[in-house]
């Protein structure tokens, strides 16, 4: 048998009962942020397989009984990757239609590239549904452009959670500090030390704006703003927390001489804990 005619082979056994997984991204939280693909395929897919990104408004959505978390669970489980890759294989050989939801887009490092290849490797029909990226998206819904004709004309979206796994970062941060761009940090809440102190040593300004969003667009959105100097101890002062994006460059100054007009922006969250701070003290 030639390859082409393994190839209709595979095709014929798919529409004779296997079903379809379609990686699908649901935008950075907001549901009115599904893109009209995404909203009818998970209305009729028959498992949803989820982590927590999309957010609770999304998954709030969804049927319980056709959902299945295979994110991170309460105590730091976490479902491995292996798992959710032969999970997806399993139910679509049930003849399953699957919806595999992510955040964000599915190949803005959320692991779209693995299950597709794995999906592929196994004789498994399916499609990639791309959604808004929160690299972008956040920024924009905090009254941050990622690029701006007057400041910046390049933007680097870089993972600040790599494989446990690597030997050594396959993040070049000096290289990064000398595009001149600005730099949108994925998952990088933890790690926001080591990264900004390697910027630093790397030539960056002290000065340069930073900003952290949390939960972008969701009900709950919040904005710190600093330097690369200051952002770690605002982030600690703000109690930012996962999942956040981070905002490097002089776009990030922009929110601060937009945010009074900006509407849906988020709260200050700096500013919430200085009251909270404060309100603590005055009880006492």
């Amino acid at each position: 048998m030639t390859g082409d005619d393994r190839s209709n082979g595979d095709t014929e056994e798919s529409a004779a009962g296997v079903g379809t997984v379609h990686l699908v991204g649901s935008g950075p939280g907001d549901p009115e942020l599904l893109t009209m693909k995404a909203a009818r395929l998970i209305d009729e897919a028959d498992v949803v397989l989820h982590d927590k990104l999309p957010g609770p408004e999304i998954l709030g959505m969804i049927p319980a009984e056709k959902r299945e978390d295979v994110g991170k669970r309460a105590g730091g489980e976490w479902t491995p990757q292996e798992y959710t890759n032969n999970r997806l294989v399993e139910l679509a050989r049930e003849g399953n239609d699957v919806v595999r939801l992510k955040g964000g887009d599915p190949f803005v490092f959320g692991r779209g590239g693995e299950e597709m290849e794995h999906l592929a490797d196994n004789g498994i029909p399916f499609e990639v549904v791309p959604g808004i990226t929160s690299a972008v998206a956040g920024a924009g819904a905090a009254g941050i452009p990622v690029t701006h004709r007057d400041h910046v004309s390049s933007v680097s979206f870089v993972t600040g959670h790599e494989d446990p796994t690597k030997d050594e970062s396959a993040v070049d941060w000096d290289a990064l500090a000398a595009t001149g761009g600005t730099l949108v940090v994925l998952m990088g809440v933890g790690k926001l030390p080591l990264y900004t102190a390697e910027l630093r040593e790397a030539g960056m300004d002290g000065d340069t704006p930073v900003a952290l969003i949390e939960r972008a667009t969701w009900p709950d959105m919040r904005v710190a703003t600093g330097t690369l100097d200051t952002i770690v101890d605002v982030r600690d002062e703000a109690d930012i927390e996962p999942p956040a994006i981070t905002v490097i460059g002089e776009v990030a100054a922009t929110r601060d001489r937009v945010k009074q007009f900006l509407r849906g922006g988020g709260a200050d969250a700096v500013a919430e804990a200085d009251a909270t701070a404060g309100g603590a003290g005055g009880d006492e």
